[in-house]
């Protein structure tokens, strides 16, 4: 029966080549419009460690004075050295990291190339299994290494490629600050989106090339980047002892139980940092998940969801215009609809061929929407935001285009389709 009534709607859009362009042309401007919107916004709110983003969190205390101090104040939003060390050696999660961000000069063996400045991640050996980095050689570096300051390093494959021409490079010498770092590894492809574990130096298209222990990082005063908040004394010349927060610390705990404990001992460990004099201000604790962080951290920005209202808003508008257009097209097919009806068709059959019929300018619209998709998310990638390359139509958004163009031409065929089917159809034979 399908068949029959696909059969009569190609025959009938066919009758009406200038109705159904409209209604075609009015679907796919919507559709284009909103799922350039949605694929942004996508691809910006997405998971970057799925199936193990519940068991990261973000730790956050309150160590400042109480200079503008206001109980309903967040913590800040990083840690300083000394409450970042006490809580990594403490070792009350299943895996945690300390870290922050910068850029090295790399001083290469080979005489064809230049010495050139690259990003960089100072880090403890806990980051590599947490977050699940691919290796392609080598492994990590070891918590004794973090103990040691040792000259050890981490390549991404990029930065391999380009100094040993992509061969296995474990055992080999890399110069950072005219210092010798043996490399320990090298990571496959591996870029997060967003750049969650630090959003301070990069948002979105985050990519370090390298990896360096913290410690040995601090000793070598490596340049860093991202903020930095500072109270009291401020940074010094030593950003070990600095009364500044800059440092990201992330830890893992496999159930709400650890969770709940490891907040239990954010709260304690503030206590007694007060208690001798290091902490002036009551505790004042933060343990959000992945996600919960990212949202916290407003990562998309208000304007990407802005403009998934107004695009759904235009939708609409698209979708009233093809209601409309539907409307005059089956009424003025009520002659024929009668005939039907006076043959024996139900006014559930007739319903259901008018419904395939919406449905098939549906799926055409949406072919053309998904055209005008990629058009604008071409247009996307040209603009000067750091997000614009990842803005790329995956699968499932690809199945979600049809999904709503069908979906909603079937919802603006519901009233034609109805009013179609409640002519009599004794009055149109009579009137033929």
């Amino acid at each position: 029966m399908f068949g029959y009534y696909l059969d009569l709607a190609l025959r009938s859009l066919k009758r009406n080549r200038m109705l159904t362009a409209l209604m075609v042309v009015a679907i796919a401007l919507g559709i284009g419009a909103c799922m350039t919107t949605l694929t942004v916004l996508h691809v910006l709110s997405g998971d970057p460690l799925p199936g193990k983003s519940a068991r990261l969190y973000y730790p956050q205390i309150d160590p400042q004075d109480m200079d503008g101090y206001q109980p309903q104040n967040e913590p800040p939003l990083q840690v300083s050295w000394t409450d970042g060390m006490n809580l990594l050696h403490a070792k009350r999660a299943d895996n945690q990291a300390l870290m922050t961000g910068g850029s090295v000069p790399i001083q290469p063996e080979q005489s064809s190339l230049e010495p050139f400045y690259d990003d960089a991640r100072y880090t403890t050996a806990g980051f590599f299994a947490m977050f699940e980095v691919p290796f392609l050689y080598g492994r990590a570096w070891s918590e004794a290494d973090d103990d040691g300051s040792a000259r050890v390093a981490v390549l991404s494959r990029k930065l391999n490629d380009k100094l040993f021409g992509g061969a296995d490079s474990t055992g080999r010498t890399v110069r950072m600050e005219d210092v010798a770092f043996r490399v320990v590894g090298v990571i496959d492809d591996w870029r997060p989106n967003p750049h969650f574990y630090d959003l301070f130096s990069a948002r979105y298209g985050g990519e370090e090339s390298v990896f360096v222990p913290l410690t040995t990082a601090a000793d070598l005063k490596f340049g860093r980047n991202g903020s930095m908040d500072c109270w009291g004394k401020g940074s010094g010349d030593n950003m070990k002892t600095a009364t500044c927060t800059w440092l990201q610390l992330w830890v893992q705990l496999d159930s709400p139980a650890k969770a709940a404990a490891y907040k239990d001992f954010l709260i304690h460990y503030s206590q007694e940092q007060k208690a001798i004099g290091n902490f002036q201000r009551p505790p004042n604790v933060r343990l959000r998940n992945l996600m919960e962080w990212l949202d916290y951290a407003k990562v998309v920005p208000s304007d990407v969801r802005l403009q998934v209202w107004l695009a759904l808003g235009f939708l609409l508008v698209c979708l009233v215009n093809t209601v409309g257009l539907m409307l005059a097209k089956f009424l003025r097919r009520s002659a024929e609809l009668g005939v039907r009806r006076a043959l024996g068709a139900s006014r559930r059959s007739v319903f259901a061929q008018l419904l395939v019929e919406a449905g098939t300018v549906g799926l055409v619209g949406g072919l053309g929407g998904l055209l005008l998709a990629v058009a604008g998310l071409w247009l996307v990638r040209r603009q000067p935001v750091n997000y614009a390359a990842l803005a790329h139509l995956d699968l499932p958004m690809l199945a979600t285009t049809f999904l709503l163009a069908v979906g909603a031409t079937l919802l603006a065929g519901l009233l034609p389709a109805w009013r179609a089917c409640q002519v009599t159809p004794a009055l149109q034979l009579k009137s033929n």
